[in-house]
């Protein structure tokens, strides 16, 4: 048995999730730009560039495992005006690193903690789900799935950018090379702590590949499941209608 595992049996999944993003949020952010060279960033914009939301009208964005704002300060400029969002995160300081982070979502943006798996939302409540960078981290992907189909309006829009497979030959060795003795090192240096960052890999290794995950997501209700992968599958952005 392992760390991980030993800290799971002790805190639950959840429990265990929760501790590692306490111990990473204030250098997140940061984390982020240095382990991606900054193409998080570039990832994010293409996922809402194929959300597309309409100029035209106002209309509310569930933001998933919403953390430190990044996706909904991107909805909230490409979406129309009046729009809003109700980030979503079962941890409490990645929700604090979005407030100070973000002064300008004043009016315009709900913080709420809660549980992925049972949101504290109505049936048929909102037009766009997101979750970016964290369904890999919830117990029941599959029950946060469901959830995500039932807060959605008829016509909704699901999308989730994640860690997903390397597609290209060689580069997936590389990149596997790149996971396991850059990452936790550098968490070390930068947030001062490595473990988070091994768990961070171990997550994404665990994670299903594009078409299973799309057959999750249909499995949930969603129509039209599609999926594009960004930086040769080591991103993936899944999208769904519920119809």
């Amino acid at each position: 048995m392992t760390a991980y595992d030993h800290k799971i049996q002790n805190l639950g999944f959840q429990g265990f999730v929760n501790t590692v993003f306490d111990r990473v949020a204030t250098r997140y952010d940061l984390m982020n730009d240095l382990m991606s060279g900054g193409v998080h960033r570039i990832w994010k914009d293409a996922a809402i560039n194929w959300l597309a939301p309409s100029k035209s009208s106002a209309s509310l964005l569930i933001d998933v495992a919403g953390g430190t704002g990044d996706i909904t300060k991107r909805f909230l400029k490409a979406a129309g005006r009046g729009s809003r969002s109700i980030i979503t995160d079962i941890n409490h300081s990645m929700m604090d690193e979005g407030r100070d982070k973000h002064p300008e979502f004043a009016g315009h943006v709900e913080f709420v903690q809660a549980n992925a798996e049972s949101l504290p939302y109505r049936d048929n409540t909102s037009d766009f789900y997101t979750i970016s960078f964290g369904i890999r981290n919830v117990d029941n992907k599959q029950n946060a799935l469901n959830e995500a189909f039932r807060v959605l309006k008829p016509g909704g829009r699901f999308l989730c950018l994640e860690f997903s497979r390397v597609q290209v030959p060689l580069f997936d060795k590389v990149y596997e090379v790149y996971s396991d003795n850059v990452v936790p090192p550098l968490g070390r240096v930068v947030a001062g702590d490595a473990e988070p960052y091994r768990y961070l890999v171990d997550s994404i290794r665990a994670f299903p590949d594009q078409k299973k995950f799309a057959g999750m997501i249909e499995k949930a209700g969603f129509s039209r499941v599609q999926y594009r992968n960004l930086s040769g599958g080591i991103a993936a952005i899944h999208s769904g209608l519920k119809l």
